[in-house]
């Protein structure tokens, strides 16, 4: 099996060398390549990114910003892998998790894997962060009778074909409630494993708001109640 790595960047010259490195640096089980998708940055991430060399990476560059979604929807139509996973660039997760979320899918046990944050007590925590995923989580669960841990997970391991068909849209961070209100409404469950997390505040450059949680919201019922393909209206 071949794992695609896909990493959605925009403007994280501070970080990206870093995430490259450890992401490389990772004993995989598996044949990976590592796909970096430059979404529009403005600082130095370009350069940075141009001076790297590895030949498991690739990098594909939008010449505008169009938000997480865009990216990685760039990044699996060019995928060679026949399994993919999300990895940012911000170092808030460890790539030394990703085989962790490999094992079920090696040994039989699972197709689509989640990593799961826990949430522990950590000083760069936002209170209302933490509430606001659980709260999309948790909304995610009653629409579609499931039991998962963590909806807004960057981790989410699956076949490249199968995120292919799903045909994602939202263009910005609702790619994450589209993904998993797609997969609950074809009743897959993703298999959760517990992943570490670091979380970086709004000074180092967090970019998600109050109004990604509202987004995710809206998107998890419009999925919800979207008629199935094929059904007509009475």
């Amino acid at each position: 099996m071949k794992l695609s790595i896909l990493m959605p960047v925009y403007n994280e010259e501070e970080r990206i060398a870093d995430a490259l490195k450890q992401a490389l640096a990772v004993e995989y089980p598996c044949e990976i390549e590592l796909l970096v998708v430059d979404d529009g940055s403005r600082d130095g991430t370009g350069e940075i990114l141009g001076r790297a060399d590895d030949a498991r990476l690739r990098v594909i560059t939008h010449q505008r910003n169009a938000g997480k979604g865009a990216a990685i929807r760039t990044a699996v139509a060019n995928a060679d892998g026949e399994y993919m996973v999300i990895l940012d660039a911000d170092l808030e997760y460890d790539p030394q998790d990703i085989p962790k979320l490999l094992a079920p899918v090696l040994d039989g046990r699972a197709t689509v894997v989640y990593g799961n944050r826990t949430f522990g007590s950590h000083s760069a925590y936002s209170f209302w962060y933490v509430m606001g995923n659980k709260g999309v989580t948790m909304a995610a669960n009653v629409l579609f009778n499931s039991y998962i841990g963590d909806l807004e997970t960057c981790f989410k391991l699956m076949p490249v074909a199968l995120y292919r068909s799903l045909d994602v849209r939202s263009r910005g961070f609702g790619m994450e409630a589209e993904v998993t209100g797609k997969l609950l409404r074809r009743r897959i469950r993703p298999y959760e494993v517990p992943i570490s997390y670091r979380a970086r505040g709004r000074e180092e450059g967090k970019k998600i708001t109050w109004r990604d949680g509202v987004e995710a919201l809206w998107i998890l019922g419009r999925e919800r109640t979207r008629r199935k393909p094929g059904t007509t209206s009475r």
